[in-house]
């Protein structure tokens, strides 16, 4: 084969971790050669820089609980960042930018490539430094949606923010002081609660140290607070939910600490009724006008327009840049590292975000 075939053949391959079986992610994940693969119809394809490690990764490598198991072999990652360097039809105008993106049915970002919906990929722009700019979309995107497209969170309220040293949590503390309100925020370790202090929580509870409800209650003079931004689910929502305010938000953002109970009646009416408090979905998920309607007639489902989604990008970026908020990063683990940086995820011993770097 001589030079310009072995580099044609080079280029249509490309590395993968992928899952064969579910395991730990050291035993399950595998790093393989495979096909680059093609974008179809309102796809993009990008050439991954960096893979933002998510939480709900873990379960496409261990096998809990999924809405859509996708069938084996495949590659786990929900999230990626880099360029894109191909198109489907629909999506050329996308060619070339610098993009944060969910991937196609929020698997196939532990690759060197990766296809992902133009609906769900936002152009970054240039001047936000990396490896910072491949942690903006998914714990900003989310705050965005709890705090303001959600909650209406307000000067001079008050939010209590679960697990404020993680992803989500750290983005939105900084996003909870940026619109003025008072924060409260709980996190597990004395090393956590210093970052979250930094990050502008007025109040940082170590929850392995004391009860975070009883400490709401006393600096709110009982009253509880006005917003419950909830990444953790079972594990804090009785405690959540008796330090809420009268006509508060509880922002059920996701369920961290069980992921078995997402389709469980855990959810008691009368404890609703009793709180007089608003119960509030968020899902981080945008889609076109068209899918739109599909879902919602299908399944019943309400899903984010991608105008909005870029209307988020805008506001997150332009907050960046005047520094009211910054991405935490606390790792930038190689490609290689991946499956152990992932267990350590999961094993709750990061902070912030985990950007692995892909060369």
């Amino acid at each position: 084969m001589d030079d310009q075939s072995q580099h044609i053949a080079d280029a249509a391959l490309m590395r993968a971790w992928r899952v064969h079986a579910y395991g730990s992610p050291q035993e399950a994940l595998v790093l393989e050669t495979v096909a680059v693969p093609e974008p179809g119809p309102g796809e993009v394809r990008i050439a991954v820089q960096a893979i933002p490690l998510n939480l709900n990764d873990l379960e496409r490598v261990t096998g809990g609980n999924m809405m859509a198991p996708p069938p084996f072999p495949y590659s786990p990652g929900m999230e990626v960042f880099g360029v894109v360097d191909a198109c489907g039809p629909g999506a050329e105008g996308l060619l070339g930018r610098r993009v944060a993106a969910i991937t196609r049915q929020a698997h196939g970002g532990f690759a060197e490539q990766a296809i992902c919906p133009a609906t769900s990929t936002f152009a970054i722009a240039e001047d936000i430094e990396f490896p910072g700019a491949a942690a903006l979309l998914f714990p900003f995107h989310l705050a965005w949606l709890g705090l303001v497209d959600r909650a209406g969170l307000t000067a001079g309220e008050s939010v209590l923010i679960h697990a404020g040293a993680g992803g989500s949590g750290s983005a939105a503390i900084q996003l909870a002081r940026h619109l003025g309100a008072t924060v409260f925020a709980t996190c597990g370790s004395s090393e956590k609660v210093q970052l979250c202090r930094d990050l502008g929580a007025d109040v940082a509870i170590d929850y392995t140290a004391e009860n975070f409800a009883e400490v709401v209650l006393a600096r709110t003079g009982g009253r509880g607070v006005d917003v419950v931004f909830d990444n953790v689910g079972e594990a804090v929502m009785d405690d959540s939910m008796r330090c809420i305010a009268y006509n508060g938000r509880y922002l059920m953002m996701g369920f961290a600490s069980n992921k078995a109970i997402a389709d469980e009646p855990v959810v008691v009416p009368r404890r609703l009724a009793m709180g007089n408090f608003h119960l509030c979905g968020v899902l981080l998920n945008y889609a076109s006008e068209d899918m739109i309607a599909m879902l919602k007639g299908a399944l019943g489902w309400n899903v984010a327009p991608q105008t909005l989604g870029e209307r988020i990008t805008d506001a997150i970026i332009d907050l960046v840049r005047r520094g009211e908020v910054r991405p935490v990063v606390g790792s930038t683990p190689s490609f290689e590292d991946l499956p152990s940086a992932l267990a350590a995820m999961a094993d709750r011993a990061t902070v912030g975000r985990v950007i692995v770097m892909v060369d």
